[in-house]
């Protein structure tokens, strides 16, 4: 194959790529209307229905793309790969539980900060170096996030936006877990996460009593979006990320937390409070920043969470 035709190819895939990785972002980004749109069930009810679906897709997809070998591929991930399937869990039931208590944009925000703590986490546990412009993003990041913070006292939503950081937190371990093995595949952890998440969540309803026989609407909303938020959106990212530098994957990936405001605004006319928009803008602005210095020194592709 001659060097033009390299090229063309070349830049043929790095543009499907960003477009797999916008419409991933897209897909994400329904988790805020899919939440809005449950009618009666809770955290552990909507996890136990999302990961019912979640587990069945993503086990037709790795098989699919392992020919066959399912169980050696979900194997092969190895201790990273439940130590980051555990993290889900707490990602997973914190996004839902952030959600229902606060409004879409600050959750959205918040679970933005998932990057800045993921290098903490890998500075701390594996001895990564953390960029002098990623410091400076972690530190207006910060700023964004005391100013949301701040304005969710006012407002009585302090504890969606402490689960929400939580899930953010859950979101850096899976991340780490994944780096520590380098591992290039997420889709076995995610897998693991999901089995996780189902038995977790399962156990709570069995202990605490709550019903999993719910509205035909809610169980179908929980199974949709198992299916095209999380499973949907995780095909496409993994997909479109391997022709896509890793700094350009972190602005990418911000049309989750764009998007999701803007549906609940557009479908539901949720609004959001004047600190969680400028505190979200900060944030937004540090993500940007660090991901842009970033692509100057075109770092390796890394699958993030």
């Amino acid at each position: 194959m001659s060097l033009a035709a390299e090229a063309i190819d070349s830049t043929a895939a790095y543009r499907r790529g960003v477009v797999l990785v916008l419409l991933a972002g897209t897909c994400w980004s329904l988790m805020g209307i899919g939440i809005r749109l449950i009618e009666e069930a809770n955290v552990w009810q909507i996890l136990f229905y999302r990961s019912l679906a979640l587990i069945p897709f993503l086990a037709v997809v790795i098989a699919l793309r392992s020919r066959g070998r399912l169980v050696r591929t979900v194997r092969a991930a190895g201790l990273s790969g439940v130590i980051g399937g555990a993290g889900l869990v707490i990602a997973f039931s914190g996004g839902i539980y952030a959600i229902q208590t606060t409004s879409v944009a600050n959750a959205m925000f918040l679970f933005a900060a998932a990057p800045f703590m993921a290098s903490l986490l890998g500075l701390w546990l594996l001895g990564e170096a953390v960029r002098r412009a990623t410091w400076v993003a972690m530190l207006l990041a910060l700023v964004g996030i005391v100013i949301m913070v701040y304005g969710s006292f006012s407002l009585g939503h302090w504890q969606g936006n402490l689960f929400a950081l939580c899930s953010a937190t859950g979101f850096a371990v899976f991340t780490v877990a994944l780096r520590w093995k380098r591992a290039e595949d997420m889709m076995p952890a995610v897998l693991l996460g999901g089995i996780f998440a189902l038995c977790v969540s399962g156990l709570v309803c069995l202990v605490t009593g709550l019903p999993f026989v719910l509205p035909a609407w809610d169980i179908g909303v929980a199974l949709a979006m198992g299916i095209v938020q999380v499973g949907l959106g995780l095909v496409l990212y993994t997909v479109g990320s391997k022709s896509v530098p890793a700094g350009e994957l972190a602005l990418l990936c911000m049309t989750e937390v764009v998007l999701a405001p803007i549906w609940v605004w557009l479908l539901l006319g949720e609004t959001a409070a004047a600190t969680t928009l400028i505190g979200g803008g900060v944030l937004l602005a540090a993500l940007a920043g660090n991901a842009i210095s970033g692509l100057r020194r075109k770092p390796p592709p890394v699958a993030l969470g």
